[in-house]
């Protein structure tokens, strides 16, 4: 049954449960206070992965609007506050999930040892947990101008309703990239005072690329998703995902290419950029060829490594930025 509800728990060497896909040498469990390890593991301190994946789509538009506009000192700025704004918000964003989910979790292998469902951490410290780090978020984006402002706020619709995509669409990972990569159009905001083409052309690439993402993900689960009746796009595709996932990975390249020329038409930047994509299209194709979707462990490692094909395409366009 893939990832059955038998699936043994690992330990921290202190003896406390930790969470089934948290990284084995993560340093939450091997670190931090033991009366703080619940509160972490809520905003997913000890799985990184994500919060680089919402940083990312940040350090894409900051690299756009250089292109476009020329750098300027304050990117330095918007590039940290996006970091730990990306730290905060993926923080309470995932301690909402968590609160919504609580009785999904408890039947999920991968999921039963998170703290609300394990009882580490009640429902209403779980709220006050999430006012604390949103309100952190929000001193953070009062730094960054009007406009980036008017995004930021009008993302938490987004934030909101995505916990509970699973159990009204098959989709739900176009409500996650709609959520995860608002930042690229929030980062240029932040630099250039408005919208243009090449944000919301990189917003619309940065979709493709979640629902490419996170249907690997997702099949990690696919089993015990079906036994309770949550929908994601692993159990839509089944056999058919490779042929999903080549058309969505595509689509990302493709819009992510006219958003570099959308920036840059011409020159040296343009150059630049393009080969991030190209670089960008090398290892979602990489991923794809590796694909075991009956393999949890290839799963989950085919997603992390998606932070160095986000990654790849934000220093090139950096690079482009600054020439």
């Amino acid at each position: 049954m893939g990832r059955s509800l038998m699936q043994t728990d690992r330990q921290t060497p202190e003896g406390t449960s930790t969470v089934a896909d948290a990284p084995p040498d993560n340093w939450v469990d091997r670190h931090a206070p033991p009366d703080w390890r619940p509160w972490l593991r809520l905003s997913r301190a000890d799985r990184p992965i994500g919060t680089w994946l919402l940083l990312l789509p940040c350090w894409w538009g900051i690299g756009l609007a250089m292109m476009a506009d020329g750098p300027e000192w304050r990117d330095l700025w918007i590039a940290v506050a996006c970091g730990a704004g990306a730290v905060l918000m993926r923080g309470a964003g995932c301690t909402w999930n968590d609160i919504t989910d609580r009785d999904i979790d408890d039947k999920v292998a991968r999921t039963r040892l998170r703290p609300i469902p394990s009882g580490q951490v009640t429902v209403r410290g779980a709220l006050a947990w999430l006012v604390a780090q949103s309100l952190a978020g929000l001193a953070l984006l009062l730094t960054l101008g009007g406009a980036a402002i008017a995004l930021g706020v009008g993302s938490l619709a987004l934030v909101a309703i995505y916990p509970f995509a699973k159990r009204f669409t098959w989709w739900p990972q176009v409500f996650l990239g709609l959520a995860f990569n608002w930042g690229v159009l929030l980062a240029w905001a932040a630099h250039m005072g408005n919208l243009a083409p090449a944000p919301v052309l990189a917003y619309l690439a940065g979709i493709c690329w979640t629902i490419f993402y996170d249907t690997i993900y997702a099949h990690q689960d696919a089993d015990d998703d079906a036994l309770i009746g949550v929908k994601s796009t692993a159990r839509l595709f089944g056999a058919d995902t490779p042929r999903w996932l080549a058309g969505f990975g595509t689509a990302s390249v493709l819009l992510l290419g006219l958003a570099v020329m959308a920036a840059a038409p011409q020159g040296l930047g343009l150059t630049l950029g393009l080969l991030g994509v190209v670089g960008f299209a090398a290892h979602l194709a990489r991923q794809l060829w590796r694909l075991k979707m009956t393999d949890s462990a290839t799963c989950l490692r085919l997603f992390r490594s998606n932070r160095d094909a986000g990654l790849l395409v934000a220093l090139f366009l950096a690079l482009a930025g600054l020439v």
